[in-house]
């Protein structure tokens, strides 16, 4: 049996484990509201609830200080990654005393045991919350929200380390990995990441990092590795060294999603940046020693209501290619930051409206526009990173989470860049070329049919004619742990399932398969086999051409693997 349910973290969304109970043993069903959704939503945030402190309301129903603690724990484990750090809403409502005291208590204790069709839980009939700690949370959400620390540039220089200076570090190559086809891969329980040869198939090294690695990145001579934490611990890694290493190290915040370097012509390798959940601001920090240089804080105004956010988390940052420029996606404002770091003492920003709860995305082919997805607004937000503005915001399905996406050339339609669904079993196709394909250019060509929602990640490669969409969190473990792969050539036949999780030839665990990677070639794609802590995981390497199993990579090192970045894709932005 498994003895661990995976709930995904929102953001990137890697999951969470959380005691012994699955969504399919709920009680009560959300009308309207998949599970996949709320998988996706019930998010932990890696905030410690020491962090914050108590702030009692006069009006509100008593607590103790045991009982305040407790509420903490309960409201940051399962509840802040949906309504905020400050119960000021994000994906969720705003729950803040104004709202919630005039409801009181008997109210907020139905609504939190039974759910709501929005997509709100059921906390206590799905057996996650008891009715005591129900009847704690009514009472607790009728006081001031506790506030966690804020971070500047004191406490981050407190946690940043040089641990081998620039000058101390060599001057070529002094191994003989093939870095190129070199994959960083999270293995987020055990805070490591595992750097695996894509030639051979061996874990080189694993290195200690930061709690549930997000993402990895690249700077731009592929020399240094870069990987961010949720707890927003970032680890600099110089891929060069006889045994790649880390070199320099900082916490930025308390929880974090993304970090980058600059890449623009002149700038290489000088400057990186990591943007934060919380506190809601990104930092600029110098490329080869992570010393942080400048802060920039992102609350203010939503795009539409035009109202005041106090917590609009830094959700992903891409380094623009025609300029120095950071790319910087600010979820709950919905506004795009262009980030011009030529002048850090006079620094420019360029705000951009686009649409609320901007997540993740990436390049489209030429490189020119990013293609950003609002996934609960349904939308993706298209920049043009050349004139410094939004060309368009296309309707796509329920709630695009693309990772970077996927480009090729349709058959029909010319240039397409895809994203496929959290909410809904489709994929679109967004024309992506105004100049040869006017016609189709930001608009969805063409709507594919995949295995269902919970999707996260989707993946081609400019040598392969296959389209790979990933299903993690659907509900049927027949779908989280198997593959749609369609022809690009003939999309209209539909796609074809591998069973990834049954070539791994894994014993008990959730199993489930996600996100794509091509190695550098691109005549392989990569899986990542996920299964509990306690149960064995692997990774898939599956034939591109013949769409037959390679090799499976085994290893007790390998502890939960998620996310996998090639360094010569990651480097370039193939994708």
């Amino acid at each position: 049996m498994q003895s661990r349910k995976l709930v995904l973290a929102a953001g990137f969304s890697l999951l969470v484990a959380l005691p012994a109970f699955t969504w399919a043993q709920s009680k009560t069903a959300h009308p309207g509201t998949k599970e996949e959704e709320i998988r996706y939503k019930g998010a932990a945030v890696p905030i410690k609830p020491e962090q914050a402190k108590e702030q009692l309301t006069p009006k509100a129903p008593p607590l103790s200080t045991a009982e305040f603690t407790r509420a903490k724990q309960i409201y940051f484990e399962r509840c802040a990654g949906c309504h905020g750090v400050l119960r000021k809403g994000a994906t969720g409502k705003p729950l803040t005393p104004d709202i919630t005291l005039p409801k009181g208590t008997e109210y907020l204790k139905v609504f939190i045991a039974y759910g709501s069709p929005a997509g709100m839980p059921n906390w206590q009939t799905s057996g996650e919350l008891t009715e005591k700690d129900v009847d704690l949370m009514a009472r607790f959400l009728q006081h001031e929200p506790p506030t966690p620390p804020e971070f500047g540039l004191k406490e981050m220089k407190a946690t940043w380390k040089v641990l081998v200076p620039p000058a101390k570090r060599p001057t070529k190559k002094m191994n003989k990995l093939n870095i190129d086809n070199l994959f960083s891969v999270t293995l987020r329980d055990a805070g490591e990441i595992a750097l695996i040869d894509g030639d051979s198939k061996k874990i080189v090294s694993t290195i200690k990092t930061g709690y549930a690695v997000h993402i990895s990145r690249i700077s731009a001579s592929g020399r240094y590795l870069f990987v961010i934490g949720r707890d927003a611990k970032i680890d600099m890694i110089d891929l060069w060294a006889e045994k790649p290493n880390t070199v320099a190290e900082i916490k930025v915040g308390l929880e974090a999603r993304s970090v980058e370097t600059s890449k623009f012509k002149g700038f290489e390798d000088k400057l990186a940046v990591a943007g934060t959940y919380w506190p809601p601001q990104f930092v600029i920090m110098k490329g080869d020693t992570l010393e942080p240089v400048k802060i920039v804080a992102t609350r203010g105004m939503t795009v539409d209501t035009q109202e005041y956010h106090p917590e609009p988390r830094v959700a992903a940052i891409v380094a623009n290619h025609h300029k120095p420029e950071f790319v910087v996606n600010v979820k709950e404002t919905g506004k795009v930051m262009l980030a011009d770091y030529s002048d850090l003492n006079n620094l420019k920003i360029t705000e951009i409206a686009a649409a609320r709860f901007l997540h993740d995305g990436g390049w489209e082919s030429t490189q020119r526009y990013v293609m950003m997805a609002a996934n609960q607004s349904n939308k993706i937000a298209v920049i043009d990173t050349v004139e410094g503005k939004l060309a368009s915001l296309v309707n796509v399905g329920k709630i695009p989470h693309p990772g970077r996406g996927a480009n090729f050339v349709h058959p029909k339609f010319g240039p397409v860049w895809a994203t496929s669904h959290l909410g809904d079993e489709t994929v679109s196709l967004i024309g992506t070329d105004p100049v040869k394909h006017k016609q189709n250019a930001w608009k969805v060509v063409q709507t594919l049919k995949a295995q269902g929602g919970g999707s996260l990640f989707i993946k081609t490669h400019p040598k392969s004619t296959n389209l790979w969409v990933d299903t993690t969190l659907n509900p049927d473990a027949k779908v989280s742990q198997s593959i749609a792969v369609y022809d690009i050539n003939a999309l209209d036949k539909g796609f074809v399932a591998l069973p990834i999780a049954e070539w791994a030839g894994l014993g008990e665990g959730a199993k489930r398969v996600l996100q794509p990677e091509y190695n550098k070639a691109g005549d392989e794609v990569w899986f990542s086999v996920w299964s509990a802590k306690d149960q064995q995981s692997a990774i898939v390497v599956v034939d591109d051409k013949t769409r037959k199993l390679k090799a499976v990579i085994k290893d007790p090192k390998l502890i939960t693997p998620t996310g996998k970045f090639n360094v010569y894709n990651t480097q370039h932005d193939v994708y």
